[in-house]
């Protein structure tokens, strides 16, 4: 059997801005790929950056108005509470909004969230209890 890679794809209204944000904003690795669109590399999964209009329109929808909540949050998890607020930090100084920031959660771990320039939602999460990252930690 072939491996296999799982993507997220956003569709933002800027794609050089939303490059920008990811790449030189939070530091994550960019693949070469076509102007029209950027992927992102993580950890078993890539991230996909496309057009909005584009991505309704392949997805054979209207592109509409953006939800204030889409009721989907995407989260990257990290090592420790410090690396939550870290990760928070400079995601707001690369242009997302601050939704939550990094406390205490009802599950024992800890975590906040920002929206990217694009208002997709982050979760930024420690669970000390179990590390879902690389297994190389």
């Amino acid at each position: 059997m072939q491996p296999r890679i799982s993507m997220i794809t956003l569709g933002v209204d800027d794609i050089e801005r939303a490059v920008r944000f990811y790449e030189q904003g939070l530091g994550w690795p960019r693949l070469e790929s076509p102007p029209e669109v950027a992927f992102f590399t993580l950890n078993g999964t890539w991230l996909g950056l496309y057009g909005r209009e584009a991505l309704a329109k392949d997805a054979g929808l209207s592109a509409g108005d953006k939800p204030a909540f889409g009721g989907v949050a995407l989260a990257h998890n990290v090592s420790s509470e410090a690396e939550v607020d870290a990760v928070l930090a400079r995601a707001v100084e690369a242009g997302a909004r601050l939704v939550k920031p990094g406390q205490k959660v009802f599950w024992g771990g800890y975590s906040g969230y920002f929206a990217d320039p694009d208002g997709h939602l982050w979760e930024v999460a420690h669970n000390p209890f179990v590390w879902i990252g690389p297994e190389d930690r």
